[in-house]
């Protein structure tokens, strides 16, 4: 499959998202654009938040990633679980009551003004790195693989990525966006197991040969609890991955946004659990194709790709699916496959930093509808134009597997958020808000210095994931020594 194949196949993917924009956007309505008019059915938005999760990160760097750490990242995985139950029966609850469209609202209501200027900024931080992290995945695998041969620079394939998201989202938004969703997911999911299917054909094993041999037993250990100290270890990965979750989906405007779309909170949590069960399978699937990847390479002798003349573990899915002789089935799907993945999540993050800059900055619901579309349109553009920054910086100063870059970060960002609706939540007080910033300040930096102390330094000891957890209890036990002295009477702790 050449570069030309390539780039057609985008072209039609792309026409179809088109299509069904042309269909979702008619409206054009601020409305629509946030909240789909509350019409979404839940299993249809479950569907589609399957591909916003998992993503172009998951879809490549995540089978990359199996060389590397086997199946521990399952454990993350289950934490992930647990972590949208919590989501679904202790936040979603809040959300609907209120009637949010940023769901940062409620730490306006609940603290003030500036916790809820913490609160938005820590999410808008946290989604413009998340969605460069996912954008750049694709980014760099359409340069490999398609505009390298054209002499097309990096930065013209990113810019024209996000110019092609931002076509099919600027009107329809988030009611585009769950339709979309679901066929990207479909795309994706097919692609996925067509891959499977025939790399074990070309192996002449069946699916039970695989599950069974030696091959992917070197790989498959999933559980590691010998060494505490170890970054991988279970407990360490489970809370992180719990907290993660919490973050990533409950405290953020992109996930919630889809949620939100349902019409009514019962809606809303079938679709958070049937989606959660469903991403832990997939997921899992996802480590067995990183398996058998690996296996191939080995017994055909695929040498790692490089990129910029290192080897680059995140390439290795699409070298075997374009260049391995497995058939124009497999690039086809393939390449649906990661497009789907990649622009699934990356369409939705545009659609969420457009409106929580909206709402939670330029504060359009409280303009004229005239106002606040037009607002909403050049704040489109502003968003697509800083994800197209983020995305080429990354090129320059990435230097791990994106789904370890993604998750550190979020180690970072999302600390903030957890502290602040946990101290909202499981608490009855008020602070004072005027220092909350500088409370959220703190505990970021002291994460980030913790993060770097060399493991010799701390015996041996690794951190991991845990990064989140400590950050939210700074947050916490930094809002408790700001906290007002009487606790706040009408405060409920689930309000």
């Amino acid at each position: 499959m050449n570069a030309s194949h390539i780039l057609l196949l985008i072209g039609g993917y792309f026409l179809l998202l088109l299509l069904i924009s042309y269909f979702t956007g008619k409206n054009d309505s601020n409305e629509d654009f946030f909240k789909a008019g509350k019409q979404s059915p839940w299993y249809l938005v479950a569907f589609g938040m399957v591909g916003a999760s998992l993503s172009g990160v998951t879809f490549i760097s995540v089978p990359g990633w199996v060389d590397a750490s086997q199946f521990s990242y399952m454990q993350v995985v289950f934490g992930y679980f647990l972590g949208y139950l919590i989501t679904a029966y202790v936040l979603l609850p809040i959300y609907y009551r209120q009637n949010v469209t940023s769901i940062y609202e409620y730490l306006d209501d609940r603290f003030g003004f500036v916790s809820y200027k913490v609160g938005a900024i820590s999410f808008f931080i946290s989604r413009v790195l998340g969605a460069a992290f996912r954008l750049f995945l694709v980014a760099i695998v359409l340069q490999q693989f398609v505009f390298d041969s054209w002499n097309v620079p990096f930065e013209i394939t990113v810019t024209l990525s996000i110019l092609l998201i931002w076509i099919y989202t600027f009107k329809g938004g988030i009611k585009t966006i769950v339709w979309t969703d679901t066929l990207q997911t479909l795309f994706m999911l097919i692609s996925v197991g067509l891959s499977i299917y025939f790399i074990l054909n070309r192996l002449e094993w069946s699916f039970s040969d695989f599950l069974a041999s030696q091959e992917l037993s070197t790989y498959s250990k999933t559980i590691f609890t010998a060494d505490f100290f170890a970054k991988n270890h279970l407990i360490k990965s489970f809370l992180g991955g719990m907290f993660v979750t919490i973050c990533m989906t409950g405290l953020d405007q992109d996930m919630m946004q889809k949620n939100l779309t349902c019409r009514n909170l019962k809606d809303a949590q079938k679709n958070m659990v049937s989606f959660s069960v469903v991403l832990v399978l997939v997921t899992f699937v996802f480590m067995l194709l990183g398996a058998l990847l690996f296996i191939y390479a080995e017994k055909f002798e695929i040498a790692m790709p490089l990129m910029d003349g290192a080897p680059k573990s995140d390439l290795l899915f699409p070298e075997i699916a374009l260049n391995s002789g497995l058939g124009i089935t497999v690039a086809i799907t393939f390449m649906l496959g990661l497009i789907a993945a990649a622009y699934s999540s990356a369409d939705s993050a545009l659609t969420s930093l457009t409106t929580s800059f909206c709402v939670d900055f330029l504060g359009t619901e409280k303009k004229s509808e005239k106002e606040a579309k037009n607002t909403r349109r050049k704040t489109h553009i502003g968003m697509s134009l800083l994800l197209i920054l983020v995305v080429v910086s990354f090129k320059y100063i990435l230097d791990r597997n994106v789904i370890d870059g993604l998750l550190t970060v979020a180690s970072y960002t999302y600390g903030p958020l957890l502290g602040l609706f946990s101290f909202g939540i499981f608490t009855t007080y008020q602070v004072k808000d005027k220092y909350v910033w500088l409370v959220a300040l703190v505990s970021v930096i002291t994460i980030v210095l913790l993060g770097k102390i060399p493991p010799e330094n701390l015996g041996g000891y690794v951190f991991g994931y845990e990064l989140l957890p400590i950050n939210g209890l700074l947050t916490f036990i930094g809002l408790w020594l700001i906290r007002k002295k009487t606790p706040n009477e009408t405060a409920m702790p689930n309000s």
